[in-house]
């Protein structure tokens, strides 16, 4: 372990930070009637509807059962509906409703505002190498140990 005090780690401004970001979305996905993690389903569906559940489970990088759960709920609050597949009954597929539609605009704006704040006092510089330094933390982490 490192002799630097835990309050002083990345690990642990990077949990607080995420901890932070995740509360406050919450909070605004919970006005428009989503939970977190739903706006992530939707958000493949805005870019490619009709999805199966297996291609969710890659794209979304959760387990079956919880993407099984998620997609209930969203059924259930008329944001999607399932189909079988034309070619093979035993997938099926998820579709956008038009109410399941009309939330993309409102994800948007609070994606675009979160990250506003979360950018805020920073340097267009700053930002830029932000967003290059996470996505090396995330490629660090995403490959095998």
């Amino acid at each position: 372990m490192s002799d630097q005090p835990e309050r002083e780690s990345i690990i642990f401004l990077f949990n607080a930070i995420c901890r932070a970001q995740r509360g406050q979305l919450n909070d605004a996905l919970t006005k428009i009637e989503l939970y977190a993690g739903q706006e992530m389903m939707l958000w493949q569906l805005w870019r490619e509807d009709g999805l199966t559940q297996s291609q969710m489970v890659e794209r979304i990088c959760v387990q079956p059962p919880t993407v099984s759960k998620m997609l209930d709920r969203l059924v259930s609050a008329g944001l999607v509906r399932r189909r079988p597949d034309a070619e093979d009954s035993r997938v099926s597929r998820v579709y956008l409703t038009e109410h399941g539609r009309d939330k993309e605009r409102a994800v948007c704006d609070i994606w675009s505002g979160l990250e506003r704040r979360m950018t805020e006092n920073l340097t267009l510089e700053e930002r830029v190498l932000l967003r290059r330094l996470l996505l090396q933390v995330h490629q660090n982490l995403s490959r095998d140990p």
